[in-house]
This record gives structure tokens, C-alpha cells and sequence, in this order.
């Protein structure tokens, strides 16, 4: 790919653009929002696939299990939303290696729709969990990595004290493989950047509870997650996956701000390594209050 190429593919597209999301959906709340205000942003976002990616916390038994019960999760979504779309199970294990790719159908899904495309036309890829899945597409068929955008919410801000995040410490080998594949790669970081994205138990109850059982269920889950947590005390949440899916929309720079950096590794201790010399782009600013507006409206069609 060219210099020339790779910025173009690195700036918001313009038109209509096909998707795919890669979400641990069960593993938090927000994922759950980032599902739906991408399937409700037909306007500009025609989505091909969703895969089940893997995660291991409190809500799960391992990445296995993990990915299992995102799978379910999505497909619960779609049943609230009367919605039909591909599903796919991912790997049921993060790599071992940079070397060693975790076949799963996700991955297989990937690699076959992403030869259909092409550098002029890509195809872009939103992650919002362990990056298991691309990864390993990307190890199975590194041709693809011309035909893709990469889209990744992971990792912390480059002035954080570490890269100590959750989808990026599932699996830094994954995440290592995905930013050298040569693949454009757009980062929308955690903790400084995107964590202003949050929401609070008044707005939810205002904003979305009774107006439809997907905003009933989006606001009755983030406020029972959130109040077991809070424990009586005052909270937001943040529902920072969606901001992946936004940069998509991010016409004008309207939800948030970015600029074409030099692409950092994370390493095994948890900070950025020195630059690969590969441009990427790097998102450093969320406007909250826009980019809130839009998925109000969106979860409420």
C-alpha cells in the first residue's frame, strides 16, 4: 500500500462503507450500546458480520466461556431490536504467540469477505475487545491486511502511565500482531481519552427508560451493573465501546478529534514501545455531549 493510500484509509470515509464488529459483548455494558447505534446508523454503515470475541472476568469462566456468552449476547440485541444479521463464534483462546493464529469461524468469516475487498474499497473492521479474532485472521492470510481498516478501541492514552487496559492485557500478542500487519489501524485509546465518554443513572432514566425494550434493556442493565458496583454511592459508567463505531460517523470531526501519529507497540511490561515509523491514527478527544445526542436519538428509532 502507499503512503498516499494508507492516510487516505486512515481519514474518515466518506460515503457508505461495509462493517464488521468484533465485540466480547457480555463482557461489560457498553458493548451492548456500540451494537446498536451501529445497527442503527444505516445512514452511512452497512454491517456485513458480527463476531463473538473472548474475554475472561467476573461475567465469565474464561475466554472460552467468555466468547460464548457474547455470542448469546449478540444474538439477544438482534432479538430486541428485530434485527438479522451473521453471527459468528470466535476463538475460544487468545494467541500463544505472534506467530501462532487461533482459528475460530469468526476468523475464517474475516479473511473470506475481507479478499472480496479492496485498498480503494476496504472493508472496516471494528473491534472492541481482545483483538484475538483480526489477529488471527491477519496471521492466517496476511494478504487481507491491504483490503481491511482497522478500527480498535484499546490500549491507554500515549500519556498514561501504562497500556495496562483490559482489551489490550487480554492479549498483547494480538494486539502487537494487528498494529504490524501493515493493515491501516485507527486506535481510539481508554483511559485519558475515551473514558470522558460516560454516562449516569438520571440521563438513562430520562433518556431511555420505557421508550423501547432496547433502551429499556440497555438502561436497566448499566444501572444495576453500575449500583452493584457504586454500592450507595454516586456513579457514571463509561460506554466508551461506542466511540469506536462513532469515528465511523465522525464527519467534520463532529463526536471526537484524532491526528496521524507513528504507530507504538505495546510490550509485555505494559507501555508503549518507540515507534514502528508505520502512520497510523490516533483519536485524542471525545466531544461527549454530540456524540451522546446521536446515539439517544438512534437507540430510540
Amino acid at each position: 500500500m502507499t503512503a498516499e493510500q494508507r492516510i487516505k484509509n486512515l481519514s474518515v470515509p466518506a460515503g457508505p462503507v461495509d462493517v464488521v464488529l468484533d465485540t466480547d459483548t457480555y463482557n461489560e455494558i457498553d458493548d451492548q450500546f456500540a451494537l446498536a447505534y451501529l445497527l442503527r446508523s444505516t445512514e452511512k454503515l452497512n454491517t456485513k458480520a458480527i463476531y463473538a470475541a473472548p474475554f475472561f472476568n467476573q461475567h465469565s469462566e474464561g475466554p472460552a466461556d467468555g466468547m460464548e456468552r457474547s455470542y448469546e449476547e449478540i444474538k439477544k440485541i438482534l432479538t430486541l431490536m428485530g434485527e438479522e444479521y451473521p453471527v459468528f463464534k470466535g476463538s475460544d483462546r487468545y494467541l500463544e504467540n505472534e506467530s501462532s493464529p487461533v482459528p475460530s469461524p469468526a476468523a475464517t468469516d474475516l479473511i473470506s469477505r475481507a479478499k472480496q475487498y479492496s485498498p480503494d474499497a476496504p472493508l472496516y473492521v471494528v473491534a472492541i475487545g481482545a483483538i484475538t479474532n483480526v489477529a488471527s485472521a491477519l496471521l492466517m492470510a496476511p494478504e487481507i491486511a491491504d483490503n481491511v481498516v482497522i478500527v480498535w478501541l484499546g490500549g491507554n492514552g500515549r500519556h498514561y502511565h501504562n497500556t495496562n487496559e483490559f482489551n489490550m492485557k487480554q492479549d498483547i500478542a494480538a494486539a502487537r500482531v494487528v498494529m504490524q500487519s501493515g493493515a491501516p489501524f485507527v486506535q481510539l485509546p481508554c483511559m485519558g481519552v475515551v473514558s470522558s465518554f460516560t454516562v449516569s443513572a438520571p440521563e438513562l432514566e430520562y433518556w431511555l427508560k420505557g421508550k423501547n425494550p432496547l433502551a429499556d434493556y440497555l438502561a436497566a442493565n448499566t444501572i444495576n451493573e453500575a449500583n452493584a458496583y457504586a454500592k450507595g454511592k454516586p456513579w457514571t459508567r463509561v460506554i466508551w465501546d461506542v466511540t469506536a463505531v462513532a469515528w465511523l460517523l465522525n464527519d467534520r470531526d463532529r463526536f471526537m478529534l484524532s491526528r496521524i501519529e507513528k504507530t507504538r507497540l505495546p510490550n509485555y511490561e505494559h507501555i508503549y514501545e518507540d515507534d514502528t515509523g508505520t502512520d497510523m491514527r490516533y483519536v485524542y478527544h471525545i466531544w461527549r455531549d454530540g456524540l451522546m445526542e446521536d446515539l439517544i436519538k438512534k437507540l430510540l428509532k
